[in-house]
């Protein structure tokens, strides 16, 4: 039987995961505290107002720079505080909602990084989140992404090497047993516990999987290898939720 092996959000786009025992979810609704901010890359100012949604490229992302995977992130919902720690030591942390010290953070990230510019941190409005897929329309910018273990396996067996799931950046974490099978949801419904999903869109994959999310090196060509290996760019697919519930690790998944 397959089942939910991990749940992760990514608050702050581009940095660390946390996992997730249980998370809550809500029918067309993103998942909840995931990629809810971000860090411009100091070229633009960010406009709260606007309808249209920005490229991963107009922010600091592991595409772009991949010492940010040296470090480890944490969110506090209460206090809207974000804290940077660097080999297991804080570094630094601010409240998003002040002004001054989410500016502090977002000149530490550039000087930590090496960019130039003025940078500033951005907590999307209840319609936006910072995903990759915002681009493309505002039901996909809400969607779920999901992994399939048994994937990542044949994509490991054909480079010879361990590849790290968490390379993939994915909500939702499940092992069919079967690699690709998850390709098959596209445009239908699959149920997660008692939570209904549609499945929308395979998941095309960038260079931010090139970086070790243990160590920051830039170190396999995954996207190279799964065209080369498989002749297509993808590995996971998003799914939409179509009913609510409360999502725990261990819950069953089955195709509806």
């Amino acid at each position: 039987m397959t089942v939910v092996e991990s749940l992760y959000r990514y608050p702050v786009k581009g940095l660390s995961p946390e996992p997730l025992a249980q998370v809550t979810l809500q029918a067309g609704k993103a998942f909840p505290g995931d990629r809810a901010i971000a860090v411009t890359n100091g070229r633009w100012t960010f406009d709260p107002t606007a309808t249209v949604a920005h490229p991963k490229t107009d922010f600091y992302v592991l595409l772009l720079h991949e010492r940010l995977a040296q470090l480890a992130t944490r969110y506090d919902d209460a206090t809207r505080t974000v804290t940077i720690a660097q080999d297991g030591r804080d570094v630094i942390a601010a409240r998003v909602d002040d002004a001054a010290a989410s500016a502090r953070l977002a000149h530490w990230l550039r000087d930590f990084i090496g960019e130039t510019g003025t940078p500033e941190v951005v907590v999307a409005p209840p319609w936006l989140r910072f995903t990759d897929v915002a681009v493309v329309s505002v039901p996909l910018m809400h969607s779920w992404s999901v992994i399939n273990l048994a994937s990542v396996r044949a994509l490991e067996d054909w480079i010879g090497v361990p590849v790290d799931p968490m390379r993939f950046r994915a909500n939702i974490v499940i092992d069919t047993g079967r690699a690709w099978e998850e390709f098959e949801w596209i445009d239908r419904d699959v149920a997660f516990g008692d939570i209904r999903t549609h499945g929308v869109l395979r998941t095309q994959r960038c260079l931010a999987t090139h970086v070790d999310p243990a160590t920051g090196d830039r170190d396999l060509d995954i996207s190279g290898a799964i065209r080369q290996a498989f002749g297509h760019p993808d590995m996971g697919i998003y799914v939409e939720g179509r009913s609510d519930g409360t999502l725990t690790r261990g819950d069953s998944v089955r195709l509806i």
